[in-house]
């Protein structure tokens, strides 16, 4: 039987036994990630804002930091942390809703006058289109509007409880928030309490995980910022209206790689063609590609670093798993949670540090008043010159070497 047994073992190639060792761990695997992936979709209420109260906590906890090296207890160091983000927040929105209750009129008109430019050039330019034809497309898209009205009333009702569902959503992240500022090495410490003897592996990880996060989202916060600025600054040279919402849009689309620029850098071309005309339009196009090639090229590798070292199509999968997972919410953390989990598993498979070898033993000094006495001789000389007298007992010290008889007998 064991002969036959072993025939059949050697009937099976090694490469195909390989590859079905593979296959069922990798078939584990993705049984594993599928139900954790419907876990977090379920309890997305709570997994979003816990996410986005990490990331906020990296982009804060600098500030919280200098609070208590002024002296400050963590409890007011954390208050006034979310105080000033607060006050920054409110500040930002007073300046955008002024703007905007300021120049929304003027882009009105811009824009109906812009439309006219465009019926205009549609009837003498090179389509020669006839006005019936305008009214008839015009009115097509009204009958179409008008039959999507339930849709658009429907829509709007579950954007209402979204909205409720959105906000309840804020009040916990800014719960969760306070108190990963206030006492997150507290938490981290009781949670590494769960895994006992593998807590110093989890540790490094934990904290790898960490300091690429909050490099992270330092360096796109910075980007970004420099982004929405450079963008705002040439729709203002433009006179372009509402310069300063679409600043801020653009800012906030920046967390989103590659898709979010695309999205707020379209809306503002729109919005230039509408106000401004085509040629502006296509000048701030241009703008736009250029300064989007400096940012990839430039920017991020030198202010984000080496925190995330994805390629392109990396970013687009990730985005794309987070989008349809948690949809734009989904999409600014997937990047982030995909560098971190990049960073800290080989972290957390790697072996601990070896420990340095103690120093060596020094000798001792010798004991005050020794100093006159003559030098003393090596143990073997000591031995040959001066021997011990028989039935003494050596005193301990290092005239006898390791390991040998120090009894009488071997004296005499």
């Amino acid at each position: 039987m064991i002969t036959e047994q072993g025939t059949d073992e050697r009937r099976v190639p090694a490469v195909l036994a390989a590859m079905a060792s593979w296959s069922w761990r990798l078939i584990v695997i993705g049984v594993v990630i599928y139900f954790t992936a419907q876990i977090l979709v379920h309890l997305s209420f709570v997994a979003l804002p816990l996410a986005i109260a990490l990331l906020l906590t990296a982009l804060l906890y600098p500030v919280t930091r200098q609070f208590l090296r002024f002296g400050m207890r963590p409890i007011w160091a954390t208050w006034s942390t979310m105080l000033l983000a607060f006050a920054v927040i409110v500040g930002l929105g007073v300046i955008i809703g002024t703007r905007a209750n300021d120049e929304f009129p003027r882009l009105v008109t811009q824009v109906q006058k812009t439309a006219r430019e465009v019926e205009t050039w549609l009837l003498t330019g090179p389509f020669h289109l006839q006005k019936a034809q305008l009214t008839g497309l015009v009115d097509e898209l009204a009958r179409q509007a008008d039959a999507q009205r339930a849709a658009i009333t429907t829509t709007l009702l579950s954007t209402a409880a979204r909205f409720v569902e959105a906000l309840a959503a804020i009040v916990l992240l800014l719960f969760v928030t306070f108190f990963l500022l206030k006492d997150g090495d507290k938490i981290w410490s009781w949670f590494l309490r769960a895994f006992g003897s593998t807590a110093p592996r989890v540790d490094r990880a934990g904290r790898a995980a960490w300091v690429t996060l909050s490099q992270y989202i330092h360096g796109t916060v910075v980007v970004a910022a420099i982004h929405g600025l450079v963008i705002g600054i040439v729709l203002f040279g433009m006179g372009v209206p509402l310069w300063a919402p679409l600043a801020v849009l653009i800012f906030l689309a920046s967390f989103i790689p590659i898709v979010g620029i695309f999205f707020a850098g379209g809306l503002a071309a729109l919005v230039t063609l509408g106000a401004k005309g085509i040629v502006y339009a296509l000048v701030f196009v241009g703008i736009l590609v250029i300064e989007q090639q400096l940012e990839n090229h430039v920017l991020q590798p030198l202010i984000v670093g080496r925190a995330v070292q994805f390629h392109p199509l990396a970013i687009i999968l990730v985005l794309a798993v987070g989008g349809i997972l948690g949809g734009i919410a989904g999409a600014a953390i997937a990047v982030p949670i995909a560098a971190v989990l990049y960073r800290a598993l080989p972290a957390l498979r790697a072996a601990p540090p070896e420990l340095l070898p103690p120093p060596p033993h020094e000798p001792q000094p010798p004991p005050p008043g020794a100093g006159a006495a003559a030098p003393a001789e090596p143990a073997e000389l000591a031995d040959a010159v001066a021997p011990e007298p028989s039935g003494a007992v050596p005193a301990a010290g290092p005239a006898r070497r390791t390991g040998e008889d120090v009894s009488a007998q071997r004296s005499g």
